[in-house]
C-alpha cells in the first residue's frame, strides 16, 4: 500500500469516535507535518506537548525500481496535547530511500491492520498521559520480523537523528 494520511485521519477517527480508545468526551483530531522534529522546546512543553516514537515494520517499494525491501525500523513521530476539550495529534511518517535509486525517502504505506495497532499504542499513551490512566497490557510490538541490518545512510530518521536502535 502506499502512503494514505486520509486513510489515518478516518482510521484514527474511527478509533476515537466509534472505537471508545479516548472515550473521555473531548474532541480529537489527527493531522500531519513532515518537517516536525523531535525536539519539543520548552514554551512547546508549557503549552502541553508530549511526543510518543513508535517503531512498526513496514515492507518498502520503489516507485522508480519497483524494487522491494522490509524494515522493521519505520519510525513514525507522534506529538500530541490535549487542551479544555480538544485534542491535537501531529503525525510525521518517516520514509527510507532505495539501495538501488537512493534518490529520494519513500514515505511509508501500512495495511489498515498495522495503522489500527499503530493507532491503538498512541491513544494508550495519551490515556496514560493526558487522563492519567494506566497503560494496562498494550501490544509491545507490531509484527516483528527480521530484517537485515539498519541501513542508516538510506533512513530518514537517521538523517533527523531520531532513529535509535533500541525497541520502544
Amino acid at each position: 500500500p502506499d502512503w494514505n494520511p486520509s486513510l489515518w485521519s478516518e482510521t484514527f477517527e474511527d478509533l476515537v469516535d466509534d472505537g471508545g480508545e479516548l472515550d473521555y468526551g473531548d474532541s480529537w483530531t489527527l493531522n500531519f507535518n513532515y518537517s516536525q522534529t523531535e525536539q519539543v522546546s520548552k514554551e512547546e512543553r508549557k503549552k502541553g506537548w508530549k511526543q510518543y516514537l513508535l517503531l512498526i515494520f513496514f515492507i518498502f517499494r520503489c516507485a522508480n525500481c519497483r524494487r522491494t525491501w522490509p524494515s522493521g525500523r519505520v519510525n513514525v513521530l507522534f506529538r500530541y496535547r490535549l487542551r479544555g476539550r480538544r485534542g491535537n495529534v501531529i503525525m510525521r511518517p518517516f520514509g527510507q530511500a532505495c539501495r538501488r535509486c537512493h534518490d529520494v525517502f519513500l514515505l511509508p504505506g501500512f495495511s489498515k491492520e498495522i495503522m489500527k495497532a499503530a493507532l491503538r499504542k498512541l491513544c494508550s499513551k495519551i490515556r496514560k498521559n493526558c487522563y492519567n490512566e494506566d497503560e494496562g497490557d498494550t501490544p509491545r510490538d507490531m509484527v516483528k520480523k527480521w530484517t537485515k541490518p539498519h541501513e542508516t545512510d538510506l533512513c530518514e530518521a537517521c538523517e533527523a537523528g531520531i532513529c535509535t536502535q533500541r525497541d520502544d
